[in-house]
């Protein structure tokens, strides 16, 4: 890749962490659902390859998780808000999921999970839209045999999206009866056990095009380096607005913008040649 190609990709790059570290403060949701569909459109001009760019949007996504969800569970940790016992009851099933679910991605086409992206997308939009913050469908979280299951589920999902724990987990434990704030601070450790087996899923694969940009596997180096720090350094402003403006108009903005990144990811996946 020469520098008149690099630098409009790096620029994109930057824009993309900026923004999704905003959004992951702001609403609470990982920057992960903000990077893949934004990482997707910017690696069309570093060269990868439109049958590979969703799975190395997604892959690349998942590894910037990593020391953000590091972060993050420390310090709802040193506050107390991390249900450990749910940890040790959905976590091995968790990293069991994650690993497979990026594993089976690398096998299936682009357009697959470009539907899989959108359908969640617009599931999360709907969420924003509607007042369900109260809905719940059990008193407490399962634990045992369905409490694995969850847990598998959750992680082979999340590492097939290339999101962390916030978009998925943190939803699930609050239908199943966690309080909100231990949700979270609960989501930022499952965001770890995602992140790093799925990583390592994604970096074991070997496409069979060679992929340009610095891309280990599928993850791009490149995105990496330019999205976590700024994602890391933006987290702060969006947690700052999200107390001085109204969070129902924030989750409707967010959810307007979740509708057009679902429009455009079922377009390719479903009606795109």
């Amino acid at each position: 890749m020469d520098i008149t190609t690099l630098w409009p990709v790096a620029l994109a790059m930057l824009a993309t962490a900026l923004f999704a570290g905003v959004v992951a403060g702001l609403l609470g949701i990982g920057g992960g659902i903000v990077v893949v569909p934004a990482l997707e459109f910017a690696l069309q001009f570093a060269g990868v390859p439109s049958e590979w760019r969703m799975h190395v949007a997604v892959a690349t996504s998942l590894a910037i998780i990593i020391p953000t969800s590091i972060s993050s569970a420390r310090a709802h940790h040193a506050r107390g808000a991390i249900d450990l016992a749910l940890v040790r009851t959905w976590g091995p099933g968790m990293l069991l999921g994650a690993l497979a679910g990026s594993l089976l991605a690398t096998q299936v086409q682009a357009r697959v999970l470009a539907t899989m992206f959108g359908a969640l997308a617009l599931l999360v939009a709907v969420k924003m839209f509607l007042p369900l913050d109260h809905l719940r469908l059990a008193r407490q979280a399962p634990t045992g045999l369905a409490g694995s299951a969850i847990g598998a589920a959750i992680g082979a999902v999340s590492a097939m999206m290339g999101i962390g724990g916030g978009t998925v987990s943190v939803p699930s434990m609050i239908l199943l009866g966690t309080p909100i704030h231990r949700a979270i601070g609960t989501g930022a450790l499952f965001g770890l056990l995602i992140s790093l087996p799925g990583t390592l899923g994604y970096l074991s694969a070997r496409p069979p095009d060679e992929l340009p940009g610095a891309t280990i596997g599928l993850v791009s180096l490149l995105g990496v380096v330019l999205i976590a720090p700024g994602s890391m350094l933006t987290a702060p402003l969006g947690a700052r607005l999200a107390h001085a403006l109204p969070k129902r108009v924030l989750s409707r903005l967010f959810g307007a913008f979740l509708l057009i990144v679902a429009a455009r990811m079922l377009y390719r996946g479903l009606l795109a040649a």
